[in-house]
Parts: C-alpha cells; sequence; structure tokens
C-alpha cells in the first residue's frame, strides 16, 4: 500500500508545475467561445443578403424581394438596363424590402444592398438576375390623345391587342387622377372590333376644365393566357367647354348649346325609317372630325347604295354613323328622314357646326323609328349604360 501512495504522489508532483505553467484563458479567448462544445466564432460578421427571384431566365410577373439575414438593409436599389429602377418599401424591422412593380418579361434587373449589423458592420452586395422574355406582347390603343382638350363625354379607354383574361389584374394597375375629384368607375366591355376594352367614365359628364391623368402601370403584368405588358402607359388631357347637340329624329332637328345655352337650331334629315337605313339612338359621342372622306355604303352593309365624297364628316360611331353634309338630301333638310343612317343638314350649317364641335362632345339622339340604342363599344356609347350597371362592369366590383 504504501508503495502505491509513493507512485501517485509522485505523478502529481510532476503534474503540478504543468498546471501552474499553462496560460488561462484571457478575455478575448472567451468572447470568442460558443456555448456549444466551446467552437469558436468571429465576433461580428457583415450581413447576407439574399434576391428573389434569382438567376438567368427566371420567371416574370413577381415582385422583386431583398433580404438581409444578421442586419438590416440600409439601401436597396433595382434598376433594369435603361437605368429605370423599382420603387419599394421596406420592411418595419428593415430585414427586407420588396419592389411595388413587378418584374417584367425579358428584362436584366441589377440589384444593389446595403447593409449593417447591430455592432456596425457595414457591407454592400450586388447581383443580377434576367427574366425570361414573353411569349406574347399584349399592345394597348388607348384614347384621348396625350395633351388634349375634349368634350364633356369624352370617357378614357384603352383596347388592347390580345385577350385579357386576368381583367381584375390589369384594373388594379390603373389610376385616374382628376383635378375635381371626379367620381366614375372602370368598366369592361367588346370592342366593336372585338377585342377586349375597358373604359373609364364619369358618373355625369366631367365638369367643363377638369385636368384629367391616366396611369396605366401595366408593365410586368401577365394579361392572362401568356399574354404580357412590356410597357407602362399614360395621357393627360383637359375637359373643354360644354358643348352638347341634342337631336329630335322627330321633328328633324339639331339643336346646338355651348355652356347651358342655346345657340343654333338646325334643320336635319336623319336614317330612313322601316330598315337598316335607320339612325342609331341615345348617346352617341364625337369620335373623330374627318373632314372630307370617301363613304361608300358597301362597307357599312347597305349594298351599293352610295359611293361619294363627303364633307365635314364627323364620326358617332364605329358602324359608321356620321353627322356630315348632305347637299343631295336639302330638300328633305327639317321635313323627313331620308338618308342611309347619318345625321344630314346642309353645306353652310356643317360648315358652321363643323367649327364649333370637339372629339368628346355628346349628341343626345332621341325618335321613335331607330335600330336601337348605341352600344358602349360602338364608339363611346358608354352613357347609355345606367351608373349602377356601369359600376357593376368593372373586374373589381
Amino acid at each position: 500500500m504504501s508503495h502505491i501512495r509513493v507512485r501517485i504522489a509522485a505523478v502529481a508532483v510532476l503534474l503540478s508545475p504543468l498546471a501552474a505553467c499553462s496560460p488561462g484563458p484571457g478575455p478575448d479567448a472567451v468572447a470568442r467561445t460558443a456555448g456549444h462544445g466551446g467552437a469558436a466564432e468571429p465576433r461580428d460578421r457583415p450581413a447576407r443578403v439574399s434576391v428573389v427571384p434569382e438567376g438567368r431566365a427566371v420567371g416574370a410577373g413577381r415582385p422583386v424581394k431583398v433580404t438581409a439575414t444578421g442586419g438590416t438593409l440600409t439601401s436597396v436599389t433595382v434598376a433594369d438596363g435603361d437605368g429605370r429602377a423599382l420603387t419599394g418599401t421596406f420592411s418595419t424591422d428593415r430585414s427586407s424590402w420588396t419592389s411595388r412593380r413587378k418584374a417584367a418579361p425579358g428584362t436584366s434587373y441589377t440589384v444593389a444592398a446595403a447593409t449593417t449589423t447591430e455592432a456596425g458592420t457595414k457591407s454592400s452586395d450586388r447581383s443580377v438576375f434576367t427574366t425570361v422574355a414573353a411569349d406574347e406582347v399584349n399592345k394597348v390603343d388607348w384614347r384621348p390623345g396625350t395633351d388634349t382638350t375634349v368634350g364633356v363625354a369624352q370617357p378614357v379607354s384603352l383596347v388592347f391587342d390580345h385577350p385579357v383574361t386576368d381583367r381584375a389584374e390589369v384594373e388594379r394597375q390603373l389610376k385616374i387622377t382628376t383635378s375635381e375629384r371626379t367620381e366614375g368607375s372602370w368598366a369592361w366591355m367588346k370592342d366593336w372590333s372585338g377585342r377586349d376594352r375597358v373604359d373609364w367614365r364619369p358618373k355625369e359628364y366631367w365638369k367643363p376644365g377638369t385636368k384629367v391623368t391616366l396611369d396605366a402601370e401595366l408593365k410586368g403584368t401577365d394579361s392572362g393566357d401568356g399574354g404580357w405588358f412590356v410597357r407602362d402607359y399614360s395621357t393627360t388631357f383637359t375637359i373643354g367647354a360644354s358643348r352638347i347637340s341634342e337631336v329630335d329624329l322627330d321633328r328633324k332637328l339639331l339643336t346646338f348649346e355651348r355652356d347651358g345655352r342655346k345657340v343654333r337650331t338646325i334643320p336635319v334629315s336623319g336614317g330612313t325609317p322601316g330598315g337598316d337605313k335607320r339612325s342609331w339612338r341615345g348617346t352617341a359621342v364625337l369620335m373623330a372630325k374627318e373632314g372630307t372622306i370617301n363613304m361608300n355604303s358597301e362597307t357599312v352593309g347597305l349594298g351599293d347604295a352610295y359611293d361619294k365624297m363627303v364633307d365635314h364628316s364627323m364620326r358617332l360611331t364605329w358602324s359608321g354613323m356620321y353627322a356630315h353634309a348632305a347637299p343631295w338630301n336639302a330638300r328633305w333638310f327639317g321635313r323627313a328622314n331620308m338618308s342611309s343612317g347619318c345625321i344630314g343638314m346642309s353645306d353652310a350649317d356643317a360648315a358652321w357646326f363643323y367649327g364649333q364641335v370637339r372629339p368628346g362632345d355628346p349628341f343626345e339622339i332621341k325618335g321613335r323609328d331607330t335600330k336601337g340604342t348605341v352600344a358602349p363599344g360602338n364608339g363611346f356609347g358608354d352613357w347609355n349604360v345606367p351608373w349602377e350597371r356601369w359600376q357593376e362592369m368593372s373586374a373589381l366590383r
């Protein structure tokens, strides 16, 4: 027993100097020691940045999201090859940023993000992603034109090249701003051409002097069935004086009013009763002043009834109803409706009237023997739809 104790004591004597000479863990070492198994980690690392979508040939139509892990975002810029930036918003804790607009097809985006950590370590990150090109581009024909002055009945109208199956998504990107806070609504319909169309009109005729702006932020929006918008559209226009033409086909008279005051009454001859040559009734909107044009009855399904040059032509519908000079019908003005559907008047009256009106002015037409009411898609027959029904034609109702 004594022999064993001696050996143990010797070992203890040999070990004690070694323990005494080994340095203890200093403050830096303690700070680097983790609680799990004593593994060492850096005191601070830069935040990690991730971007969705990422890579090449990624799908379009999604917002861009930038996320910081282990820190916060101090700035984010997402721009296409032309330098056009996508705006966006940060989350409350600034750990993420999401673009307000969606990534457009066939576009390369550069993402630059700056971050900081709680300990103050700053860093920057830069990446690029590219979206696949659109199989089918949906273009838009819109009215009225930019910087124009139009009449009090002019709607904002967009006609699409390809069908729009996701109407709600498209309508969400359309914004109307007016200087008079005008109440109005979008409504979807088929244009006379058969294409999809959406119009915005006020509840009542515009107030003269109103400034109107359309912002159609459609770039990056899928209209459905693989059709993509690759650009935005905008227009700004002004509402001119109130100019209303009341056409009474029973009395064969056109009464022209400006700002609520009767200016002139003009004898006219409307469409021949009892067949396809009858005129339309309801509110038609002057679409364009076309001047002297060739009118051919074959283009409107009336055979070879006429083919002639016509002066002071003012288009009211896509189906071919005009107001114009019709000297060949002079004996019928104010007496009988004997035209092929248009509203004819003398050369002198037509010349004067042509100089008074502008696109967007309403023609309020009434008469017992007509071929029906002007449809919304036949020119701008929007005003023939009751307001409650018009609101129901919005995709967001």
